[in-house]
């Protein structure tokens, strides 16, 4: 039977008043996606984001925006293969891992619960909530004897009204920061590149971008993974500094600071909905 657009349900979170559910007989079934209006959009784009499903996004109060929304059934239909090849590689991954991110959602937070840190799993241990504690924290304890496992402690202040989930998430965010600015000041000489600005943000469909003000946003998930998944998408982004597109040069470019790079974007492609689970706040999501 051909594949449908995966779970309907996470089709159809649709979280702001810019987006709606809608549905598209296509030749290999039915297909659920959200539909979103951006005023920031230039033409139709189409992604498949790890939780949420098919997105479709179309210019809003722009010359043409009507002829583009119209466009909407051929683009999708012109895509459809790709769409679903897609979905069934992420329904693929949500059933492999939906036992390795048990109790990693923001609402279940749970001690005990395996998180992936560098792409090591870590055992988190939830500490209090602690009177004595001026403030909540996070620390990693040393490994065991063997080398084979380490711990997260949360240490939960009493006063601190956060939940756990955002105050570990917190910690993740800086320990990015850390790893990405080490990252930068290892490539960015030896590419002439330097960043303008860098900001770590939790984007669903890509890890990283670049802008031609030099503007590099990534994803505080790349902690999770391997260093080397991290490296390998800060070296892309600087790249994108120098040479935009992915023609030839671009990707002489990336081999030459990272020859290892095709391993590491498949990587990264493979685990996404493991990544994309981790603290994600709809429970039903992972």
């Amino acid at each position: 039977m051909a594949p449908s657009a995966g779970d309907p349900a996470r089709a159809r979170q649709v979280t702001s008043p810019s987006e709606q559910a809608a549905e598209l007989a296509l030749p290999g079934g039915s297909l659920d996606y959200i539909l979103r209006r951006s005023a920031r959009a230039r033409r139709v784009r189409v992604t498949v984001d790890p939780l949420r499903g098919v997105i479709v996004t179309v210019p809003a109060r722009r010359p043409g925006a009507r002829d583009a929304l119209a466009s909407v059934e051929s683009f999708l239909r012109e895509r459809e293969t790709w769409i679903r090849t897609h979905l069934v590689r992420q329904a693929r991954q949500r059933s492999r891992v939906a036992g390795l991110t048990a109790g990693l959602a923001a609402g279940e937070l749970r001690d005990g619960a395996l998180l992936p840190y560098r792409g090591r799993a870590h055992r988190i241990r939830i500490v209090g909530p602690r009177r004595d504690l001026a403030r909540s924290g996070v620390r990693i304890e040393d490994a065991d004897v063997l080398g084979t496992s380490r711990t997260i402690i949360l240490e939960l202040a009493t006063r601190d009204r956060r939940r756990p989930a955002r105050i570990l998430e917190a910690w993740l965010r800086g320990r990015a920061v850390i790893q990405i600015e080490a990252v930068i000041a290892r490539h960015a000489p030896g590419l002439g590149v330097h960043p303008s600005v860098v900001v770590i943000r939790d984007p669903r469909s890509r890890w990283g971008s670049a802008s031609r003000t030099g503007r590099v946003a990534l994803s505080w998930r790349l902690i999770l993974a391997p260093p080397e998944a991290l490296e390998t998408t800060v070296v892309h982004e600087l790249c994108h500094l120098r040479v935009f597109g992915h023609g030839p040069t671009f990707w002489a470019l990336v081999g030459s600071r990272q020859p290892d790079h095709r391993h590491w974007r498949r990587w990264l492609r493979d685990h996404a909905v493991e990544l994309h689970s981790v603290l994600a706040e709809d429970p039903a999501s992972t």
